[in-house]
């Protein structure tokens, strides 16, 4: 019997169906997993995985993608899969033939006539007797995943799925729903929200235990109930944070995570509360917050998280006096996490300390220099280079993706020859270096590329009003929701239209886009709207919450 998992990354599935072999398997079963652990179990699909992560293959096709993930399935099938269910009960597998068609058919566009003569002929007429989705909110599952990588202080690089953008996410999510409701008997649908995990493991084993008993029992499983929309953003604050302190419970690393970027009294409490319990994530949520009970719980889990706190030193809190008494008292012990935080700091104090940490930590005092045009920032980066073998070493990924690091919103010949040389081996993070910049050749690259990197691209046209800028953010609006995050506080003719536009299909980027105009009637308006419109939308939720402090200040200002 072939029980499959399905869903988009960081909905849980591999932590489901990894618990659920488990108790099968106490249960008495004979039970294989196909996947243990989130490894494939064929060395060729593992393989194959890695292949089609890699951001180096960035000119890869839709076609060519739909081909090599349906690749890494049969092999896996034929491999591991047919042969084990001859032998065990069970057979669980942590995605099946249905990731391939999602991504080709949903996440990419190609049409069912091209995909699905691909999957018939791969799968050979195997169907599995269950599919599980496991469905979660996009912004639910993403938080998933990056705190994940926060708690290990993951800098590695990132899949190429993702530099397609949030909006990813979301048509995939879209995609299995509708998969699901075109089969009903084999799929059932798993929200994993509000919901325990144990519940779930119980239910979802209780399930199959069924199925390879023969009495086809299908239990109801929980599904939140409908709430009414919450009329303003005060009320949103209030839901958004009873989520939160569900999470405190149940699941308080993503509690922790889901305070970040919020600041108020009833924020503060809740931090303190957690601080000890996740102090990484607590420290990581304090980025640019330069309250005074900022700094005071800097201090108080510094010890426990150094790293986390040390990179919470950005844009205004990079230069107070209290992140100087920080990396004054963290220099010898961590010093590539106070050479980081230096990051675009063009001060002689800056500047002084990265003389001192110069030869323990080279990367990361390069890596601090983007955004710095100097003829001293350039005098290191020449140094560390020739270090390596001059420019030739920028063929080596490794040595590419570090330098581009130190290039980020640079825009003159040296930085354009290091482009050059690096693309060949880190496409990538040549495109994260283009950030702001109003240049025929980094506009060419964005032109060419923005299909492959749309994530990459709308992110480097933060800021920028420019008329290819905003052809480029109409054209991908609909597919990726950092677009309206690239205009964030414009309020020209062209950005409320967009915005506008867009506004039921990212409800939550288009109240961030407003940025400070929240305060005005127009912001107001449109945020009320969405509330109403997306009562149950959690990112929108999360980004009113951010409104109702803002428009709290206002209010305060104004009858002081």
């Amino acid at each position: 019997m072939l029980i499959v998992f399905e869903g988009i990354d960081g909905s849980g599935k591999t932590t489901l169906s990894n618990r659920v072999a488990r108790e099968l398997r106490q249960a008495g079963l004979r039970v294989r997993h196909v996947r243990e652990d989130g490894k494939l179990a064929s060395p060729v699909s593992e393989g194959l995985r890695l292949f089609t992560k890699n951001p180096l293959h960035l000119a890869l096709t839709p076609m060519a993608e739909l081909l090599l993930y349906t690749a890494r399935e049969t092999q896996l099938l034929e491999e591991v899969t047919r042969p084990a269910l001859a032998e065990y009960e069970v057979v669980i597998a942590d995605r099946f033939l249905y990731t391939a068609e999602v991504l080709a058919r949903w996440g990419r566009g190609l049409p069912e006539d091209a995909v699905r003569p691909i999957m018939d002929a791969c799968a050979r007429g195997l169907q599995p007797e269950r599919v599980f989705l496991i469905d979660v909110d996009p912004a639910i599952a993403r938080a998933r995943r990056r705190l994940s990588k926060v708690l290990v202080s993951d800098t590695g690089v990132s899949s190429r799925k993702g530099l397609a953008g949030a909006g990813m996410q979301t048509r995939l999510r879209a995609g299995y729903r509708a998969l699901a409701a075109e089969n009903p008997e084999r799929w059932r649908l798993v929200e994993n929200a509000d919901v325990t995990l144990d519940t779930l493991v119980t239910l979802l084993t209780q399930e199959v235990l069924g199925l390879v008993r023969g009495s086809g029992d299908r239990r109801p499983l929980p599904t939140p109930g409908e709430s009414a929309a919450p009329r303003s953003p005060e009320e949103a604050r209030a839901r958004y944070l009873a989520r939160v302190d569900r999470w405190t419970v149940e699941e308080p690393a993503l509690a922790a995570f889901f305070l970040s970027g919020l600041e108020g009294p009833d924020i503060e409490r809740r931090r303190e509360l957690l601080a000890s319990r996740c102090p990484e994530l607590i420290a990581y949520g304090l980025g640019s917050v330069t309250t005074p009970h900022a700094w005071r719980l800097r201090a108080q889990v510094e010890e426990a998280a150094p790293v986390h706190v040390l990179g919470s030193l950005k844009n205004l809190a990079a230069d107070h006096p209290e992140a100087w008494a920080l990396r004054e008292r963290w220099e010898t012990r961590q010093p590539e996490a106070v050479a980081l935080s230096l990051d675009g700091l063009d001060s002689e104090r800056a500047w002084a300390l990265r003389e001192r940490l110069g030869v323990a930590v080279p990367e990361a005092v390069l890596t601090s220099l983007g955004w710095i045009d100097s003829e001293r920032a350039w005098a290191l980066r020449e140094r560390w280079l020739t270090a390596r073998g001059a420019e030739a070493a920028l063929t080596q990924e490794k040595v590419a993706r570090l330098a581009c690091k130190s290039l980020r919103g640079l825009n003159d010949e040296r930085a354009w020859a290091w482009r050059q040389k690096a693309w060949e081996t880190a496409p990538d993070a040549v495109l994260r270096t283009l950030q702001g910049l109003d240049d025929e050749r980094a506009w060419t690259l964005r032109e060419q590329h923005a299909v492959r990197a749309t994530k990459l691209v709308i992110e480097s046209l933060e800021g920028l009003d420019h008329p290819r800028a905003w052809a480029l953010r109409e054209s991908f609006g609909a597919q990726c929701e950092e677009t309206l995050e690239s205009f964030e506080g414009m309020d020209g003719a062209t950005a409320w239209r967009l915005r506008q536009a867009l506004a039921d299909t990212w409800p939550a980027a288009s109240v961030k886009s407003l940025g400070p105009l929240a305060e005005t009637t127009r912001g107001r308006e449109l945020i009320t709207r969405l509330l109403t419109a997306h009562p149950r939308d959690f990112a929108l939720l999360r980004q009113a919450a951010r409104t109702a402090r803002m428009l709290e200040r206002e209010v305060r200002d104004a009858s002081a």
